[in-house]
């Protein structure tokens, strides 16, 4: 995993602690204010983005945390996992196509970059060169030859 996941995980979460912290307890302040907090618009949208920046905080430090628990030594050398590059035979449109196995804050699959959570990804977790995987898709059942890999240890 690159170090720009980590860092973008790192500043949304600076950016986030700092507008839960310093920015909304000064808009709460300035909407209570205004007087009745039942009928306080102000101060209902400056609470629900509270609870929303509160709850997106937890997801972004549990997502950091899982990702410095990736060990090297627990991804095989022999087989497909988090970081491969994997050439795939698409047996129903008969063409070869190209994936590599990233986390999903850096999945773009206009560029190959595939989540190891997404349909493909979890079906290709711990095949090898010349096993068949069929996977669901949206467009339907899809089956793929893996023709070629490379891990991340050979990169």
């Amino acid at each position: 995993m690159s170090t720009s996941v980590v860092k973008k995980l790192q500043d949304e979460i600076q950016a986030l602690e700092h507008e839960l912290n310093h920015e909304l307890p000064k808009e709460l302040k300035r909407a209570r204010a205004l007087g009745d907090l039942s009928e306080n618009a102000e101060y209902i949208m400056a609470k629900q983005r509270q609870d929303y920046v509160s709850a997106r905080l937890g997801q972004l430090k549990q997502r950091l945390a899982d990702l410095s628990l990736v060990n090297m030594n627990n991804i095989p050398k022999d087989r497909i996992a988090f970081g491969s590059t994997v050439t795939l035979y698409d047996v129903d449109r008969g063409l070869e196509v190209e994936y590599k196995l990233v986390t999903s804050e850096e999945a773009d699959f206009s560029k190959g970059l595939i989540s190891t959570t997404s349909p493909i990804g979890r079906s290709l977790m711990g095949k090898k060169i010349g096993d068949t995987v069929t996977v669901n898709t949206p467009k339907g059942c899809r089956e793929f030859e893996i023709r070629a890999m490379t891990t991340i240890h050979d990169a």
